[in-house]
């Protein structure tokens, strides 16, 4: 899609175009309704209509009842934040005393969305003129205030009373980049930006030695499902900076510390054997290196110490990890396991896992149950061995 195609959307004929292929997209399938339409109006401008009204279907599960009046592409939406995320980004932004914001690669304007919202003063920037028009026309679909221009991230002015945010493309020609040296824009820049008041949007998988000193990391899940990690600049004046942050949504609950990781993106921590109760901590807790942080939280321990998962003999409530009840030890070995779930009359078995080598499909097609139960088990190490335990889910928070 082009500047000129999109713009036509934006017109009165291209409004009642997309109004009626969202009332009509239930009714009709793609391919009849095209059809038809294109005997009324040129195909491209018919093709971006209908491609507009499904990406605002995909998008509802970002942006929810506001995917109806925005506006996409099929890449920029992937890489948008999602509104709840953005809205607590904004939310921390303002409450650090910022009233002013340039987002140096804006996209569709998510971003710019929850800043605005948050009653920040909003600048896009981005190099590509149709992603340009898009977030001028979601910010005022929105009926919110904001300036988008067409610029270069690497070179377009920060005003002084503005916070720099980077959200840098990951992906390229060749796919989804998972290395910092493959952002646009480059690291090298983002990174120089981090030692002011700046915010970065980066992926969570991105490695501890990475950022820079003073720089808060964080981590950030929705519903139990990391989605990104966030750099607060070293200009703040915030009282967690330069720590290692995990927040899970949508409680908004947060936890910091010095973050510890190891190689294997657990955490060091006293172990020992497992008590009455296991918990599986969030993984924006793993990837903060705050596993150790939150064991201690909860009075817990580490069955293992290279392993992300904490265990209590009392129950515990907490936003940060999902909580079992150990209801017995089974025999590790395929042949006893089976067994062990027969005489429990199971037939129907889920298998979480970490730290050993099992693939838990494979273990389920070799045990070939056919008990009329069923079954929840964890496989994991303690103090280094293999061990499997019946659990059961507490009631989460």
């Amino acid at each position: 899609m082009d500047v000129e195609t999109f713009r036509r959307l934006l017109t009165e004929p291209g409004q009642a175009l997309l109004a009626e292929i969202a009332q009509r997209a239930g009714v009709e399938s793609d391919h009849a309704l095209g059809s038809r339409l294109r005997t009324v109006h040129d195909g491209d401008f018919v093709a971006a209509a209908v491609t507009q009204n499904h990406l605002r279907g995909l998008a509802r599960t970002k942006f929810g009842d506001d995917a109806a009046r925005m506006y996409f592409t099929h890449d920029a939406l992937e890489q948008a934040t999602r509104a709840s995320v953005a809205t607590h980004r904004a939310q921390t932004l303002r409450s650090l005393g910022a009233d002013a914001v340039v987002d140096l690669g804006c996209g569709i304007g998510s971003d710019l969305i929850a800043f605005a919202r948050a009653g920040i003063a909003v600048r896009g920037v981005d190099i590509d003129p149709v992603r340009v028009e898009i977030a001028r026309a979601n910010l005022a679909a929105l009926a919110l205030p904001g300036t988008v221009e067409v610029g270069d991230a690497t070179t377009a002015t920060v005003a002084e009373n503005e916070v720099a945010f980077f959200d840098p493309a990951r992906r390229s020609a060749r796919g989804r980049v998972f290395r910092l040296d493959g952002l646009t824009p480059p690291w090298d820049l983002v990174a120089q930006r981090l030692a002011g008041r700046a915010v970065a949007k980066v992926m969570p998988g991105i490695g501890h030695d990475d950022i820079g000193d003073g720089v808060r990391a964080e981590w950030v899940s929705e519903r139990g499902k990391l989605v990104e990690c966030c750099l607060w600049g070293a200009g703040f004046a915030h009282p967690d900076a330069g720590t290692r942050v995990a927040t899970v949504l949508p409680s908004g609950a947060t936890m910091s510390g010095g973050g510890r990781p190891e190689p294997d993106g657990a955490d060091t921590g006293e172990a020992g054997p497992v008590g009455r109760y296991l918990f599986e901590p969030d993984d924006a807790v793993i990837r903060a290196g705050l596993v150790a942080d939150l064991a201690e939280q909860i009075d817990g321990w580490l069955p293992d110490r290279h392993i992300a998962y904490i265990t209590t003999d009392e129950p515990a409530d907490t936003p940060f990890a999902r909580g079992y009840l150990v209801l017995d030890e089974l025999p590790y070995r395929t042949k006893q396991l089976r067994a062990a779930l027969q005489d429990l009359d199971v037939g129907t078995l889920t298998v979480k896992k970490r730290g050993v080598q099992v693939v838990p499909e494979d273990l389920i097609a070799k045990l070939r149950l056919t008990g009329s139960g069923s079954a929840l088990i964890v496989l994991t190490r303690v103090a280094g061995a293999g061990r499997a335990f019946l659990v059961e889910p507490l009631a989460r928070p």
